[in-house]
């Protein structure tokens, strides 16, 4: 079945743009439907795609060819997010962790050793990382921090601390961790089996549950000043300007869980006889799908207009607020919608709404809570901070 585009937003899209939605289309229903279902229900992460994503392109598209990415348009990632939810978000937070939170900076602000280093073989799928801000007392807030790097007298860095609810972390072959140090906040690059360096995971999570989410724990973990700080940033804006990378990536990617969901029920009130017609046929389930599609093509035309602002570079980090908070919930809406048109039906795993429907649910808090959002739009329209 098609992606959902009740205003042709796609006339819109140019050839390259257009490819890559449907390669990541194909993908998504010839490798990740058939088995998605299972690994959530295990709680296990689908590995093995890892090197195929890798190979079509999908991680960090939109940095430069000479570091083996592809060069895209911001529009053509945003699609390419939205067709990995659409499959389930433990893909669509793999390739936004790998590319908006770990590539981005380590192309942004890293050395060109440590560009050479890392993004070829994570462009490849060959190397995994991490990105490591929100601690166990500290989400909202990440100025206030509580991992330390003290920089010793050797010129060596002792970090210290943990990190929680970390995407990618117990298969993370790097993790970019952010730390305070007497300078202000400043960016690390830990590789795994780093001494004092663990990154336990995480079980018996009821949402993105064919994800990884880990804890990471330094204790007197020593680094090497030259592989692993990140020379080209310091303070906090530069972990906040890599969770605007991955905010739009979300933007994206909850669309395709939410047009997922509408199919489904679509497609289920069309063939659902009940009062010997379809439901679809019924007043009350057509207000249903008409507000679903609605909404869901309002968010797609939202998406579309801040990945060409973003191509211009005309965006603000507002903007990618509104469309995180916007999209997140109004998919988070249409997932329950769907679920009440198929009655008990929804609730089982034949049907993906469910487990978007959970997996939502961290997206609207993750990557910035909706209640953060909106105050970061109510600053930007009012110039008045609300946030103590």
């Amino acid at each position: 079945m098609e992606l959902t585009d009740y205003m042709n937003f796609q006339d819109m899209l140019d050839d390259e743009e257009k490819l890559v939605r449907q390669t990541a289309r194909t993908f998504v229903d010839e490798k990740v439907m058939p088995i998605i279902d299972e690994h959530a229900q295990q709680e296990k992460f689908p590995a093995h795609l890892v090197p195929e994503m890798g190979e079509l392109g999908f991680f960090g598209p939109t940095l430069p060819e000479e570091y083996g990415c592809a060069g895209l348009s911001n529009v053509a990632y945003g699609l390419l997010m939205y067709e990995l939810e659409r499959g389930d978000s433990a893909l669509r937070s793999l390739a936004s962790v790998q590319g908006s939170l770990v590539m981005y900076p380590i192309f942004a602000y890293g050395s060109e050793e440590q560009k050479q280093h890392w993004l070829p073989r994570m462009a490849a799928g060959e190397a995994i990382g991490c990105f490591g801000l929100t601690e166990p007392d500290v989400g909202s807030n990440p100025s206030g921090m509580r991992t330390r790097a003290v920089r010793q007298d050797d010129g060596r860095w002792l970090l210290n601390g943990a990190k929680m609810w970390i995407t990618n972390g117990s298969i993370a072959d790097v993790a970019l961790v952010w730390a305070m140090t007497e300078n202000g906040v400043r960016g690390f690059l830990v590789e795994k089996n780093t001494p004092g360096f663990s990154a336990p995971r995480m079980k018996g999570k009821w949402s993105l549950r064919a994800s990884v989410t880990s804890e990471l724990v330094f204790d007197n973990v020593l680094l090497d000043e030259k592989n692993a700080m990140l020379p080209g940033v310091t303070g906090i804006k530069g972990p906040l300007s890599c969770l605007t990378q991955a905010r739009y990536g979300i933007a994206w990617g909850a669309l395709g869980a939410a047009d997922n969901c509408y199919q489904t029920a679509l497609e289920y009130a069309k063939t659902r006889i009940q009062f010997d017609k379809p439901i679809g046929g019924f007043q009350l389930q057509q207000k249903k799908l008409a507000e679903m599609v609605t909404e869901l093509t309002k968010g797609q035309l939202l998406a579309l207009q801040l990945g060409r602002l973003k191509d211009q570079g005309k965006y603000t980090p507002a903007q990618v607020s509104m469309a995180k908070m916007n999209n997140v919930q109004i998919a988070l809406d249409i997932c329950r919608t769907a679920r009440t048109m198929l009655g008990a039906n929804g609730i089982m795993g034949e049907y993906p709404i469910m487990r978007h429907a959970n997996n939502l649910e961290s997206v609207y808090t993750y990557e910035g809570t909706h209640d953060i959002h909106t105050l970061i739009i109510g600053q930007e329209v009012t110039g008045l901070a609300a946030y103590k």
